[in-house]
């Protein structure tokens, strides 16, 4: 996977990473660290495979490892993450080697990984919006009760 390891050591995406783990360092729900963006990748590829969907294996890890690197403009400016993400995540992608269509398509799902109505298509998209909800422990999280999630999109049982 040698477009994904581009994209681990890119300097953008360290950039990124280190300011969304740096806005998030007192944050008590959900974080936006590199084990969220792994375990998404992990489970868009189970979905992926599951489903038969044959999507290539680093366009997922591309799209699933970039979904967030937006968060912290979002505390920042208050600019919608997914948003700004779409920008970075483009940039990224491009000098790492993917083609203008792979990058169309992953900068499309990062765009679009919070919009409910796409949860269930049978691509990237809908692939990158199950698995970024599915990889949320809402089970063994201490702050769940305070959670804002509605109660049937929490994770209460181990699924992935």
């Amino acid at each position: 996977m040698d477009r994904v390891d581009k994209i681990l050591n890119h300097n953008l995406f360290i950039e990124h990473i280190a300011k969304n783990d740096a806005a998030e360092a007192d944050r008590s729900f959900c974080r936006h660290n590199i084990a969220h963006l792994l375990d998404v990748a992990r489970i868009a590829m189970i979905l992926n495979l599951e489903e038969g969907l044959f999507l290539d294996k680093e366009v997922v890890y591309g799209a699933a490892l970039l979904h967030d690197i937006g968060k912290h403009v979002q505390y920042e400016e208050g600019r919608p993450h997914e948003q700004a993400g779409a920008v970075i995540a483009s940039d990224i992608l491009k000098e790492c080697g993917y083609s203008d269509l792979e990058t169309t398509v992953i900068v499309d799902a990062i765009r679009n990984h919070r919009t409910e109505g796409i949860a269930e298509e049978k691509s990237l998209n809908g692939v990158l919006y199950r698995a970024d909800k599915a990889s949320r422990p809402c089970f063994a999280c201490n702050m769940e009760n305070l959670c804002n999630w509605k109660k049937e999109k929490k994770n209460m049982q181990i699924k992935y």
